[in-house]
């Protein structure tokens, strides 16, 4: 199929180059003979006068002999009394052809007469001489075929040789410059069809010259690299969340399993109990992938006017296990989602409390962004680590001693959230803990 397209393309440029060229020549061709038959019929018309002027010129000097064909079709010679005195021998005994004369205060006429029956059907260059004698003007008519529209049989057949020839060379000649430039788009086309699912590189390859189909290739390869990386997150995510649905679910049926190995000397209130918060845990990670599909498909959310001062300190208020102090600059307003702006801070608020000692510290500041901070006096996190807690199941060793019940999606739905407001959510160096920053466009007025 991508052959045969690429032969329609090369097919209809080469036709079409081709009938530019069959035109070109055709205008060519034309203007070649409007101008060839002018010249031709001027250089024939002085032909013709020509011979009427060297018969007028013998007239003059009285030597009047016969008349030779002069490679015309005829000659007449008209005294003064309108008597035909000498011709050509193709014109002997016939009257006089014509009787169209110079103009009074010239000598000579030429014109083209097309009512010459002694001559033939077609039109004639008739050239008339008028003699000066003392007995009155003598005439001489010299009569010869005009010029055709061909000029010669030679000269069309020379210029539709030449035209077919220079078709041909066109249609060649465009036919390879069009496979060569298609040749790195074919090898493109044939690279993305044979890659597959799970290909250790899935790249095209890049022509070194022709800057635009190169500018292609390397969309493509672009392209693919993100495929690549997401299918790559895709299994990773797989991965991840199979894992971490399994482990409640291994849990509640070892519960069960346990508690009906001796029904009787079972506590069902606190097996319960165990099953119900190992179907909380299950329940929050549906519920935190659910929350992650809806954000990162981009559902439409209603957007408005958002005070984050106002909306830190509502969050803020609420009983936590760690001290929270906070330093808000009014008026930071921003265009948002606040329920979801308010996901995202209680993410980094319930992050911030597993990890702090005893103290979370929450800055708000306006720059040229929106800026928030939210600071904890933990362990910290290393500089390498700072992006992989943002990955979907991912928690550190030390998030997991003290949080075995987390989900592993609070900080990639932050982030989430935080792109899809055009902002950032980034880990950056602090003195102790783990700072975490969240920047945000400020709403225009």
């Amino acid at each position: 199929m991508i052959e045969r397209l690429g032969r329609s393309i090369r097919a209809r440029l080469a036709l079409f180059a081709s009938v530019a060229m069959a035109l070109l020549c055709l205008a060519a061709g034309s203007f070649f003979l409007w101008v060839g038959r002018n010249t031709a019929v001027d250089i024939r018309t002085r032909e013709v006068t020509t011979a009427a002027l060297h018969v007028g010129h013998d007239i003059q000097r009285n030597h009047l002999r016969p008349l030779p064909h002069f490679d015309l079709k005829g000659i007449q010679v008209v005294d003064p009394t309108g008597r035909v005195v000498a011709s050509t021998p193709n014109l002997e005994g016939k009257p006089r052809l014509t009787a169209v004369v110079p103009d009074p205060n010239s000598p000579s006429r030429t014109d083209l007469l097309c009512e010459l029956p002694e001559l033939g059907d077609e039109c004639h260059i008739t050239a008339a001489v008028r003699v000066y004698d003392e007995a009155g003007d003598w005439f001489v008519y010299a009569y010869d075929s005009t010029v055709p529209w061909y000029i010669h049989p030679s000269v069309i057949a020379a210029l539709i040789v030449l035209t077919v020839l220079l078709v041909a060379i066109t249609w060649f000649g465009v036919s390879k410059v069009v496979a060569r430039t298609l040749a790195p788009v074919n090898q493109i086309t044939r690279r993305l069809t044979d890659i597959n699912y799970g290909d250790e590189i899935m790249r095209v390859p890049v022509p070194e010259k022709a800057e635009e189909i190169k500018a292609l290739a390397d969309a493509a390869n672009f392209m693919l690299a993100r495929l690549e990386a997401a299918m790559e997150q895709q299994r990773r995510f797989a991965s991840d969340a199979s894992h971490d649905l399994r482990s409640p679910i291994t849990a509640m049926r070892a519960e069960l399993e346990a508690a009906m190995l001796a029904p009787e000397e079972t506590d069902w209130c606190e097996t319960g109990g165990k099953l119900m918060a190992s179907l909380d845990r299950l329940q929050n990670i549906v519920a935190d992938l659910l929350t992650l599909a809806r954000l990162e498909a981009g559902a439409p959310s209603r957007l408005e006017s958002v005070d984050l001062a106002e909306l830190v300190a509502a969050e803020t208020t609420r009983p936590r296990s760690k001290k929270i102090v906070t330093a808000l600059q009014p008026g930071v307003v921003v265009t948002g989602n606040r329920l979801k702006l308010a996901r995202l801070l209680t993410n980094l608020l319930d992050n911030a409390e597993r990890h702090a000692e005893s103290t979370i510290i929450v800055t708000l500041r306006r720059n040229e962004q929106a800026l928030l901070e939210v600071l904890d006096d933990g362990a910290g996190i290393a500089p390498d680590q700072r992006e992989v807690v943002f990955r979907r199941f991912t928690r550190l060793d030390a998030s997991r001693s003290r949080d075995a019940g987390g989900t592993g999606l609070g900080l990639p739905i932050a982030r989430e959230i935080a792109q899809a407001h055009n902002g950032t959510l980034t880990i950056e160096d602090s003195d102790i803990g783990a700072r975490f920053v969240l920047r945000l466009p400020i709403r225009k007025e």
